[in-house]
């Protein structure tokens, strides 16, 4: 589809109406998505627990690039784009690993913690290894949580921890460590996987679990009261009772936008776990529960659930026009034990079986807008933060804007 073409689909999109078949499927929509989001976008990689020793390191990937994400001598994150300067065979091939040289299998060219070139045999008398090194991206820490940004001259990433420092601070996530960290592959485009977590007007129906103790699913007066309590309670028990919401808001808006939404969980429920009991030691400095649960926002395409003894991390990114990633991260106290202070089953089951039961309907949906009968409807009442998400895209979409480029 031509670029003019796309422009024209994204102008005659009716608000409130899900999109046409054409954003789902068309290999060309789906390059632009790459180039003016993904590419653009702060984008969470990881947590600093998974490289805590000089030379520990962990890839990245989505679509067709692949980042290593490593500790360097000075103990600071970088970020390293996966792609030899020889011929771009990628250099690391496992999930992650730990070493003090990155070497590139295919023709031995060795690399050190910085990216700079140190080993390269048989090059002639007249080759510089000092003028070759591999390709960097730009980095963020949000307390502990790594973004990286493809982009020349990215957004700004200050205003996202300045927002966010109050909210955020009673967690330590700078403390805290991956407990478990699991993929889930999805057969659908990343918007629908992305639209399907904007919205619980499919939790009752199709979520039990996270139902029985979330007020999303239940929007209500009686909600809103139970919010309003939370929030009554947030300073004994540590915790801030400031909300913020700065989510796509500006097109094209790349990363630069944060939200934190703390709401009400029922029925004497104070974690997300199978009973709704405590599941693991609070978080940082929290020292109670609240009765609450927060949804967490950075950026287009990562999501949080901060509950008082655990934090859950969503990450999506498209593998293809019809496959998505959904990465999942559940972050525990830094000094907390499995075995001793948490079961690893009972920390994972709810956002588990939720995401298993998400991957089902994401990909039937998939299946459904495949078909030539399809037609795009109305929105719920429900699924409005769905249409702010597609309204912000949709002006993505419309509006030029270069490509990003990595530094070199």
């Amino acid at each position: 589809m031509k670029e003019e073409e796309i422009i024209t689909l994204a102008e005659n999109q009716p608000e409130m109406v899900a999109l046409p078949q054409a954003f789902y499927r068309d290999p060309d929509i789906y390059q632009r998505d790459i180039d003016r989001i993904f590419l653009n976008s702060w984008l969470y990689a990881g947590h600093q627990s998974e490289v805590p020793k000089t030379g520990d390191w962990f890839l990245f990937e989505f679509a067709e690039e692949s980042v290593i994400i490593v500790r360097g001598e000075n103990e600071q994150i970088r970020a390293l784009l996966n792609v030899c300067r020889h011929r771009g065979s990628r250099i690391c091939v496992e999930n992650s690993g730990c070493s003090r040289r990155l070497t590139c299998r295919y023709h031995g060219w060795t690399y050190d913690l910085e990216g700079q070139l140190r080993a390269a045999a048989h090059m002639g008398k007249d080759f510089d290894k000092s003028e070759i090194a591999l390709r960097k991206i730009h980095v963020e820490l949000l307390d502990g949580l790594i973004f990286v940004n493809f982009a020349e001259n990215p957004s700004p990433f200050d205003p996202v921890r300045d927002g966010l420092a109050e909210c955020l601070r009673p967690y330590r996530l700078d403390n805290a460590k991956v407990a478990h960290r699991e993929s889930y592959p999805i057969a659908a485009n990343w918007k629908l996987a992305l639209e399907n977590y904007c919205e619980c007007y499919h939790c009752a129906p199709a979520h039990p679990e996270y139902s029985k103790g979330h007020s999303l699913a239940h929007p209500d007066a009686r909600v809103a009261e139970l919010t309003e309590k939370v929030l009554e309670r947030a300073a004994a028990c540590g915790l801030s009772d400031q909300m913020v919401n700065r989510m796509y808001l500006d097109a094209p808006g790349f990363g630069a936008d944060f939200s934190y939404d703390r709401y009400a969980l029922m029925r004497d429920h104070v974690t997300g776990s199978p009973d709704g009991m405590a599941i693991a030691p609070l978080m940082g400095d929290i020292q109670d529960y609240d009765g609450g649960t927060t949804d967490l926002q950075v950026g287009p395409v990562t999501f949080g659930l901060m509950y008082c003894d655990h934090v859950v991390i969503y990450r999506f990114t498209p593998l293809s026009v019809d496959r998505a990633d959904c990465d999942i991260s559940w972050l525990v106290n830094g000094n907390a034990e499995e075995g001793v202070d948490y079961e690893k089953e009972k920390l994972i089951w709810l956002w588990d079986v939720t995401t298993h039961a998400d991957k089902t309907i994401i990909e039937r949906n998939q299946q459904g807008v495949n078909s030539r009968y399809y037609v795009p409807g109305p929105f719920s009442t429900m699924e409005e933060m769905v249409w702010k998400f597609l309204s912000w895209y949709i002006d993505t979409m419309k509006k030029p804007g270069k490509n990003a480029l990595p530094e070199g």
